[in-house]
């Protein structure tokens, strides 16, 4: 259980980050590069001398590395662009909620028992992200709709994704190892993209994004390296273990915002925090 809380605090501190990120006046696009970058170096600092040469005897996992660092790119410029046309309330939904369709892949895909425990904590995770999440304006249209689609639909097979290749692909290559692979590749589009856009003079960079990127890159490489070490220890099912890791996302996240940030804490989002507490404890005695 060690690695599950760990991975959703690491989760939430990225969430402070970005906060700060506004208030610093922070080039995310390009602290998200060095964000990956930073990544790979600590992962392959740290756990370097898990490296076994069999994997290159069994490299199905190349590709499930390619396929985490595409969508680690993709999503998060769908996501920027999203949040300007759409609104950063119905982004954020989108990617929360993105949770109900990964849950629903893997519980058909390895034929989980479904009690009807589990089904009213899956509910109450839903209505609890909604909840906190949703705020009363939204400037979302039908031209620019579809990008929440497609981060509802990317953001659910991103946890799948990982999810099925720490079970079935990795082989002798370890979970940190994996991570660590994903966003350095995500790094390296992420760096093609900001060349481009340098060249075209519609970038500068500037060394405060740097340093705000190495710092984002600490969390959000023990973020998805504890996820995935999470399936592995925790004795857990692994929808499981995804709906409790978003929700304590939510709940963590939300009272941070309330505490650091002086965040509203209206009545929706109390029984949204209620709902989202009461999912994790029916998620964990439903296992």
């Amino acid at each position: 259980m060690i690695a599950l809380v760990l991975s959703i605090l690491s989760s939430s501190v990225i969430f402070v980050i970005f906060k700060l990120f506004d208030r610093f006046k922070v080039n995310t696009f390009q602290a998200i590069v060095f964000n990956y970058f930073t990544a790979f170096t600590l992962g392959i600092g740290l756990y370097g001398h898990e490296w076994q040469p069999e994997a290159l005897d069994q490299t199905n996992w190349v590709y499930f590395v390619f396929i985490a660092s595409l969508l680690f790119i993709s999503l998060f410029i769908i996501m920027g662009l999203s949040s300007q046309r759409n609104g950063v309330a119905s982004t954020s939904v989108a990617v929360k909620m993105s949770m109900a369709f990964s849950l629903l892949l893997m519980i058909i895909g390895y034929g989980e028992h479904v009690s009807l425990l589990k089904i009213i904590g899956i509910i109450l995770a839903i209505v609890g992200v909604i909840l906190v999440s949703l705020e009363k304006k939204s400037s979302a249209g039908l031209n620019s709709g579809w990008m929440l689609l497609v981060l509802f639909l990317g953001s659910g097979a991103l946890d799948f994704s990982l999810n099925y290749t720490q079970k079935n692909m990795l082989g002798p290559l370890t979970p940190s190892l994996f991570s660590a692979f994903g966003l350095g590749i995500a790094g390296v589009f992420g760096a093609i993209i900001l060349i481009v856009r340098m060249i075209k003079k519609e970038e500068n960079l500037k060394l405060k994004n740097i340093v705000a990127g190495v710092i984002l890159g600490i969390p959000n490489y023990f973020s998805i390296y504890l996820l995935l070490l999470s399936y592995k220890t925790t004795g857990l099912k692994d929808s499981s273990v995804l709906a409790i890791t978003n929700v304590g996302v939510v709940l963590t996240s939300s009272l941070i915002g309330f505490l650091l940030f002086k965040e509203s804490h209206t009545p929706r989002k109390v029984i949204g925090l209620i709902a989202a507490l009461s999912a994790i404890v029916s998620l964990y005695f439903a296992n």
